[in-house]
């Protein structure tokens, strides 16, 4: 035996790795800025200049288990853009733009078409938000995972001058809190939707795996338009896993709370359809999957119409669905009307 058939027979097969990279060739070749190249053993850009005192802000992530359903409807073209926005969009809470991304592909067995379309949903995605895809590792796990079977990690990091990043000290008690819709599930709850498919209380479609809403280009529009028109931005909350209370108060400071509406807004039919399924209640719906809400804005009062009409404009559904209260008034960092 070669050295390749021994690994070949051993379950790596680095001939379909030799073809993956062939495949994604032209792909990464949109890496431009890369001042490594193609060879690097890494990769490296320069920080963008214009910035006086610049801040890196990285977040990691993946997609779990919703893999396992894009592996038994044999899509794989959605899913990369799942772990961009779960990444990126984690960034811009703090007012980063982001600035590159790597990704970290595991695999039972290499099957070059379906990485192929894995690292090709993350390069669109980071196109469509302007964020290079600097690096990433595709490796396979024979043995560990079966073919098949695939697992996502991405990384990104993002630049905001230390002058305008957000942590939510700038909220105030009176803010408005805007909404941004959701496309769905985004990329929690799958471990339920698992069980209720196993169940049959829940149909396998292609609508489990509508993507991630990408918001980072339309937050950093809403903050460019704030720096130009002179609008405080109190805080950001990309509401990820344990929904609305979990993720609602982290865009304000521990002395505020956020009441929230529950009408003021309509669920998602995916996000709903799993709550009905699951026999939820609508505060456990809220307390566990996005419930509509992708990503949440606290801005002041005088402001809140000109950023729903911006994002409309950008085709942004948004609502008004609350407000920011004093956090000893309602006894807590969360409270929703009745």
């Amino acid at each position: 035996m070669t050295e390749r058939t021994a690994y070949a027979a051993a379950g790596v097969d680095v001939a379909a790795g030799d073809e993956f990279v062939a495949q994604i060739r032209d792909t990464l070749a949109a890496r431009a800025g890369d001042l490594l190249g193609w060879s690097g053993f890494g990769g490296a850009i320069e920080l963008p200049a214009g910035y006086r005192a610049p801040v890196l802000v990285s977040s990691t992530d993946g997609v779990g288990t919703k893999t396992e359903i894009a592996r038994r409807l044999g899509r794989y073209d959605t899913i990369g853009r799942d772990l961009v926005a779960m990444c990126a969009d984690d960034v811009v809470c703090h007012g980063a733009r982001p600035l590159f991304f790597l990704d970290y592909v595991a695999v039972g067995r290499l099957e070059p078409t379906m990485a192929t379309q894995l690292v090709g949903g993350v390069a669109e995605a980071c196109a469509e938000i302007d964020c290079r895809l600097l690096g990433g590792e595709t490796a396979e796990h024979p043995g560990l995972m079966e073919p098949g079977q695939f697992d996502l990690a991405g990384f990104c990091v993002g630049i905001v001058e230390r002058d305008q990043l957000i942590d939510g000290r700038a909220a105030r008690a009176g803010d408005v809190i805007l909404g941004l819709a959701s496309s769905g599930l985004h990329a929690n709850g799958y471990s339920l939707v698992r069980s209720l498919i196993a169940d049959e209380r829940l149909e396998l479609s292609n609508a489990l795996l509508e993507p991630t809403r990408l918001y980072a280009a339309h937050i950093m529009a809403l903050l460019d338009a704030a720096r130009e028109h002179g609008w405080r931005i109190g805080g950001l909350a990309h509401v990820t896993g344990g929904g609305l209370p979990a993720n609602l108060p982290r865009a304000v400071s521990e002395t505020l709370g956020i009441e929230v509406d529950p009408t003021s807004w309509p669920v998602e039919t995916t996000v709903a359809a799993v709550a009905q399924r699951a026999g939820m209640s609508d505060r456990e719906m809220r307390a566990t999957l996005n419930a509509g809400i992708g990503m949440a804005v606290v801005i002041e009062p005088g402001a809140a119409s000109e950023a729903l009409a911006l994002l409309s404009q950008r085709g942004v559904h948004a609502w008004r669905i609350g407000k920011v209260v004093p956090a000893d008034e309602i006894g807590g960092r969360y409270r929703e009307l009745a």
